[in-house]
């Protein structure tokens, strides 16, 4: 009976979507709780906070990313043992670099703060947040792990079981810690440490009932094996370039728009973050593609490798276009949801037409990348996202004098289109090797 592509895509796809979703949501609500409190410096403690992490853990993705092509590519070759062996060396790894963060958090909070510069206020209470969620990382990153490896096993229900589990008691604990007990600022940190840790124990259950099925034995020479554990760290370490230049690509536009002025700054924060958000669902379909083609490439199976591309491509466009049709029938409204102010609305509106028609311009960045991690070619990647980020900056030098917002705005929509050019023009090299050798 023939593959139905669609079918399986889809399947990978939907769970991953609904989870993501969910991260926006738990920021909602940590705003909502802190929002509460009387005076802004919670809530600015809370976003000063939960940044540090933010940028921190961002720049250690590739736990997710590396994780999942790697296992898929086990998966597809038929090596249960090698499987089981790429959990646990992520896991190793994962707890390594917590911690590490940990030895380090007061380093990590100085420069943190230092950088962002908040007032002496938020400063004291933002260290408190950080010096209490700080015991989580090596959780956090953990969880990481475990979600590539579901994904590289193609379950993306125990992914979003994970997800969800972690999510919601994290939202639960709000409400109850700081609406309830009145914790404030170090309610927050408390519910997030609680959360990650206790989702460590519901993926390793998911996890060990999905060793069971694999098969395969712990070996522990496998594990520990040099020649793989230095292709996991060079598959990780250029995903952490990679990272790291798209954070600075991103970061950019807040930088450039705080200095056009005050309403400037807060309509390009609504606009990014129905940005963000469009990410986090399309990602479905990325992560779709990692785990399929990371199997086909394992399998060696070069008509499975296109399939896989071309269903993920598929999803990819249909939830492209959805969102620019969505964006912009709804967009207006969305604004002022997001905000009364009538200054930004306004400003919000006339830059709207970018975030109409992004979701269908940054789709294809989106595809490419799951298809390069799913076949580790990671040092394409990251040469792509250099060489993106460099076109990026001489957009940004030419077109923001020019057009100002305007011109910021299109060196956004050139970036784009240079992260998915840069891969598709290496995508004729990477998809003859699927039958030959593994990437």
């Amino acid at each position: 009976m023939p593959t139905n592509w669609n079918r399986r895509t889809w399947r990978i796809a939907w769970p991953i979507m609904l989870s993501n979703v969910s991260v926006p949501l738990l920021g909602a609500v940590d705003m909502a709780v802190v929002g509460r409190l009387p005076g802004p410096q919670y809530l600015g403690a809370v976003a000063v906070g939960a940044l540090v992490f933010t940028v921190i853990y961002h720049g250690f993705i590739f736990l997710r990313m590396g994780t999942t092509g790697l296992t898929a590519q086990a998966l597809g070759a038929g090596k249960a043992d090698e499987v089981r062996a790429w959990l646990a060396r992520s896991g190793l790894l994962a707890g390594a670099i917590g911690g590490l963060l940990i030895l380090l958090q007061v380093p990590i909070t100085w420069f943190g703060l230092q950088m962002i510069g908040p007032e002496p206020e938020i400063a004291a209470l933002a260290a408190e947040y950080i010096s209490i969620r700080i015991w989580g990382a090596p959780a956090a990153l953990f969880n990481f792990a475990l979600l590539g490896w579901f994904f590289g096993i193609q379950n993306a229900r125990a992914a979003l079981i994970t997800q969800l589990f972690m999510n919601g008691l994290n939202i639960t604990l709000d409400l109850w810690f700081v609406a309830g007990l009145g914790w404030g600022v170090e309610g927050v940190a408390w519910a997030t440490l609680i959360s990650e840790v206790s989702a460590i124990f519901v993926g390793l259950a998911l996890a060990w009932t999905n060793v069971r099925r694999i098969g395969g034995h712990w070996v522990r020479d496998r594990i520990l094996d040099p020649e793989r554990m230095r292709r996991m760290l060079r598959v990780n370490g250029d995903i952490f370039v990679r990272s790291i230049f798209l954070q600075l690509s991103f970061a950019a536009i807040t930088a450039i728009g705080a200095r056009m002025g005050a309403t400037t700054l807060a309509a390009n924060a609504i606009l990014f973050n129905l940005l963000v958000f469009t990410a986090y669902v399309l990602d479905g379909y990325s992560h779709a593609a990692e785990a399929l083609v990371g199997e086909a490439v394992g399998k060696r199976d070069p008509a499975s490798f296109r399939q896989a591309v071309f269903a993920a491509g598929r999803g990819a466009f249909i939830g492209g276009v959805a969102f620019t049709v969505f964006y912009w029938i709804a967009g207006p409204y969305i604004i002022d949801i997001m905000t009364t102010v009538t200054d930004v609305r306004g400003e919000a509106r006339e830059y709207l037409i970018w975030t109409i028609v992004m979701p269908v311009i940054s789709v294809w960045s989106f595809l490419y990348d799951g298809v390069f991690i799913g076949s580790t070619w990671t040092r394409e990647m990251r040469n792509g996202m250099i060489a993106s980020s460099l076109i990026y900056a001489v957009t940004l030098a030419g077109f923001v004098p020019l057009w100002g917002n305007h011109g910021l705005w299109m060196s956004v929509a050139v970036f784009m289109v240079a992260r998915a050019l840069t891969l598709a023009l290496r995508y004729p090299r990477l998809a003859p090797t699927v039958g030959a050798k593994h990437s």
